[in-house]
């Protein structure tokens, strides 16, 4: 059995102890001569194969999981106080932060709906006019949140051929991002208000959206992903290549399409500070109204944002190892670990047939190296 894990041991993951799946009252015993045969193994790989798919389940799921703090206020001295901060923070600090987020909507469509109707004839004014009135709306998001966010690095700048690649935790790091820069933005269409806000105010800084329903939409949107980043007077262009989000302790796959437009790609490395509230958006069990509203009743949102060295594809690297070479970057930098799949999982997982066959390859390579051995 020492064996088994020092071979399981060799996987870049967290991993359970495999003996931890196997039945109760299963066991391996070795042979009369100490040495463990290829066929007492086999013996046994139906239930290899079961803890192999338990250990790579394991390991996908908890990139999109919600991991909560340790309780703190369960004892007589600190019950009291934290009952207190939940008064401030309900009573007070989240009726001051709508007030707050209520007038910045207000000063931004008075300001808005002006410009966008009456400088039709004026792109470039109107465009300018848009692009700063975009940051303030975040920068009033922002504050409702009380972010405490730091950014470090120069600042991006418009310049042709580049293009923007951030990890991505949140709906919120659009937000945090674009209250300093009003970047053009790849993201998945969403129903309700903030499809709303989509296809009505955010196109106005060059935003591409697209459906994961509608297989269509990929050429689609590689197509217009090249025009933008030719245009030199076009917002700098940002996208999460991770496809989905993600808790902020990991980072899943990088998507091709940002890596294969021959430009200048500027990783951005983003990190929550999970102190006062956790900023990962679990789209599947809450909305984001729901999240937007956890954040406000929290005390802070702390976030660290970090503007990386631009990186350039090199002689002889494909598109995927580019990929791979910037999420090394980013992951180094905010501190996350990588994890060696792909996040639409998330939303289309393989069928049981498909699981079954990756489950017996990888049992299968398991025997082959301790039959090596």
């Amino acid at each position: 059995m020492s064996k088994l894990k020092a071979s399981s041991s060799e996987l870049d993951l967290d991993r359970p102890n495999i003996e931890d799946y196997l039945p109760s009252g299963s066991s391996i015993h070795e042979p009369p001569h100490g040495k463990l045969r290829l066929r007492d193994l086999l013996d046994i790989s139906p239930t290899l194969t079961e803890a192999a798919g338990a250990i790579v389940d394991d390991s996908f799921t908890r990139c999109f999981k919600s991991i909560p703090p340790e309780p703190w206020n369960w004892n007589i001295y600190l019950f009291p106080l934290w009952c207190m901060g939940v008064l401030v923070r309900y009573l007070i600090l989240f009726p001051l932060r709508v007030i707050v987020l209520t007038v910045g909507w207000i000063i931004f469509l008075s300001c808005y709906i002006p410009v966008h109707l009456l400088l039709k004839g004026h792109d470039k004014l109107r465009k300018k006019l848009e692009r700063c009135l975009v940051e303030l709306i975040c920068s009033f998001f922002v504050a409702s949140w009380t972010g405490v966010v730091k950014y470090h690095g120069p600042r991006p700048s418009i310049r042709p051929k580049q293009v923007f690649v951030a990890n991505h935790t949140s709906m919120i790091d659009f937000i945090i991002l674009e209250q300093m820069t009003a970047f053009a933005v790849i993201m998945q269409k969403h129903p309700g208000w903030v499809g709303l806000l989509q296809s009505t105010i955010l196109e106005s800084v060059g935003c591409i959206w697209f459906n994961r329903s509608e297989a269509k939409d990929r050429g689609i949107v590689a197509r217009k992903l090249r025009e933008h980043v030719e245009g030199a007077d076009n917002n700098p262009l940002l996208i999460f290549p991770e496809g989905t989000c993600v808790n902020n302790h990991y980072t899943v796959m990088f998507k091709k399409g940002a890596f294969e437009l021959g430009s200048t790609v500027c990783p951005i490395a983003i990190k929550y500070n999970k102190i006062f509230v956790d900023a990962f958006w679990n789209s599947r069990k809450q909305s984001f109204t729901m999240h937007l509203l956890q954040l406000m009743t929290s005390w802070a949102v702390v976030c660290d944002v970090w503007y990386l060295e631009p990186q350039n594809l090199k002689p002889g690297e494909t598109p995927i190892e580019f990929a791979e070479r910037v999420r090394d970057i980013i992951s180094v930098r905010a501190g996350l670990k990588k994890v060696p799949w792909d996040g639409y999982l998330k939303y289309s997982r393989p069928s049981p047939k498909h699981r079954e066959r990756k489950q017996q390859s990888f049992a299968e390579s398991v025997l082959r190296r301790l039959e090596e051995k």
